[in-house]
């Protein structure tokens, strides 16, 4: 079922089963997706947001898995404790938004799990990711500035392209991811693991200079 052009305003969508769903160019204000099934749901150039509203739609708990969202204003949005494993956000608007206690992992056992996202060109400027787990995933040219990412793992994740700022850094996993061509401001190599990153030449220049260190052009 495909709905476009739609308002919603102060709809209840919670519990409802919106599961392969389609939606393009549709309006969600104040609308309620607690514990709703939106698995396969895809979302298009749509509104979660009122200009100048300071909380945006709420997520909580709902099942997200292979849910798309492309080009979408989710800014302030609350995913607290929903389900995002194999979750696709494109050229999002996510700032401020809420992934606390979300899972973009698969369990299999005790000690086996796997991750799967794919979040890119997206804003997270503010977004609370803290302790996520995005590891091996597509997170390339997002805006993390001022993104909470304390003790998050990103591990041998596409960073690439990406805009970081001096808060980001703190307790970050980034082992093994690609972060070429990504803004590293406030990155202290001296505090932070970066064993099988990839950088472009240029960007240890970036890394270096802080330390009083002059890299010259071979």
């Amino acid at each position: 079922m495909d709905l476009i052009d739609k308002v919603f305003t102060q709809q209840d969508f919670s519990r409802q089963d919106l599961s392969d769903r389609r939606f393009r160019r549709c309006h969600f204000y104040q609308c309620d997706f607690r514990h709703a099934n939106l698995r396969d749901a895809s979302f298009e150039e749509c509104h979660f947001i009122e200009p100048g509203a300071i909380e945006g739609c709420h997520f909580n708990f709902a099942d997200l898995r292979d849910a798309s969202f492309k080009a979408c204003r989710l800014s302030l949005a609350n995913f607290a404790g929903a389900n995002c494993f194999g979750i696709e956000f494109r050229e999002c608007d996510l700032k401020g938004a809420n992934f606390s206690r979300s899972r973009f992992y698969n369990q299999i056992s005790h000690t086996v799990y796997f991750c799967s996202a794919y979040i890119t060109g997206c804003n997270l400027a503010y977004a609370n990711l803290n302790d996520q787990c995005l590891e091996k995933c597509e997170l390339f040219e997002n805006n993390w500035r001022s993104a909470n990412l304390n003790g998050a793992s990103l591990m041998g994740s596409d960073l690439s392209r990406g805009s970081f700022s001096q808060d980001c850094w703190q307790n970050l996993n980034i082992r093994g991811c690609d972060l070429t061509h990504a803004e590293l401001e406030g990155l202290d190599i001296r505090s932070i693991n970066l064993e099988g990153v990839k950088i472009c030449a240029w960007q240890t220049e970036q890394l270096l200079e802080p330390l009083g260190i002059v890299v010259m052009p071979g």
